[in-house]
């Protein structure tokens, strides 16, 4: 930690690695599978939205030959669509098989766990509380499942406006992605609020997103700055910027090494860098080597938990017959 407050050039800074960074299994298993049916299809093949949430991601497959739309009516009729890490709901499904699609599902399959426990939930006719940020497309999938049955939160204050039809049948699940301790603050909330609350037998806030947050959060204290790899509409990454910001560290979102801004340097002796789960890991490189260019720098890497979580391809697009999906470790 510095105690002065030198300009940026030249000073010698120590940058604090977190580990787990960068992609996840889900994040890789959707990007292998565009490519694996690139290869097996050839170009163009339709994605629905981006596949996952980052720029240079998106931007290396579409030159490799898929085609990102917004919405399946800009697909071709018999063409092959892969829906992306974040879901979609039946409604998407539904409008893609009327057209004649081939679909491919990226879908992560712990958001396809969260979809599943929602159609569950509104069967049994809970109102299914959904803690999330509105607009986000895994949030607009997962309503989708059951829209007459779910209303989404994101703030505890929301919590105190909600009016079930039946206050003792309320349930709730939540984003994949959401910072840790701002879900348990609306969660603590939401049992408070109703006393029968049901709950998820697992928590839905991903593996990833939580070993991100927890490894962040072991450096945090050391660092005069955190430097976040990842795009603006990843919402993990986001949460990474947030939770540091509240924790009294300054923190900026990169989506690559040329975002640094040299004034961010000034008096900085510390910096503490991670990536969100849609980051490639060669960002992460780049940032240390562009750092590197602005003064010598120390790497250390401070890894919490080595992730060994891997998810099967679907049949589409799998050479051989194998296992069903995985679960978590």
């Amino acid at each position: 930690m510095s105690g002065d407050n030198h300009s940026a050039g030249g000073d010698h800074r120590h940058v604090l690695l977190a580990g787990p960074r960068s992609f996840c299994a889900g994040v890789e298993r959707a990007i292998e599978i565009v490519e694996r049916a690139l290869e097996s299809r050839g170009a163009p093949v339709y994605v629905r939205k981006q596949i996952v949430h980052n720029a240079t991601v998106v931007d290396d497959l579409a030159r490799r030959g898929a085609i990102f739309v917004q919405e399946l009516n800009e697909v071709p009729a018999g063409a092959t669509v892969v829906f992306s890490a974040h879901g979609v709901s039946p409604a998407v499904r539904h409008e893609a098989t009327r057209r004649g699609l081939e679909v491919i599902d990226g879908t992560c399959p712990l958001v396809a766990r969260v979809h599943a426990k929602a159609r569950r939930y509104a069967a049994r006719a809970d109102t299914v509380v959904l803690v999330g940020h509105a607009g986000h497309e895994e949030v607009e999938g997962t309503l989708g499942e059951a829209p007459q049955s779910i209303v989404l939160v994101e703030t505890a204050d929301d919590v105190a406006r909600l009016s079930p039809a039946d206050p003792s049948r309320v349930s709730y699940l939540t984003q994949t992605t959401l910072a840790v301790d701002e879900t348990t603050e609306v969660v603590n909330a939401l049992r408070q609020r109703f006393p029968l609350l049901s709950e998820p037998g697992s928590e839905d806030i991903c593996y990833a997103t939580t070993n991100r947050q927890h490894a962040l959060g072991a450096i945090l204290d050391e660092a005069d700055l955190v430097l976040v790899v990842g795009s603006p509409n990843s919402s993990n990454s986001v949460r990474l910027v947030e939770m540091a910001r509240r924790q009294g560290t300054p923190a900026e979102l990169i989506d690559r090494a040329s975002d640094i801004r040299p004034e961010w340097l000034d008096g900085v002796r510390t910096i503490g860098l991670t990536a969100g789960a849609s980051a490639p890991p060669l960002l992460v490189s780049e940032v240390i080597a562009a750092l590197g260019e602005l003064g010598p720098v120390t790497v250390e890497e401070r890894e919490l938990t080595r992730e060994t979580v891997h998810f099967d391809l679907p049949p589409a697009v799998r050479e051989a017959s194998s296992a069903p999906a995985g679960e978590p470790a």
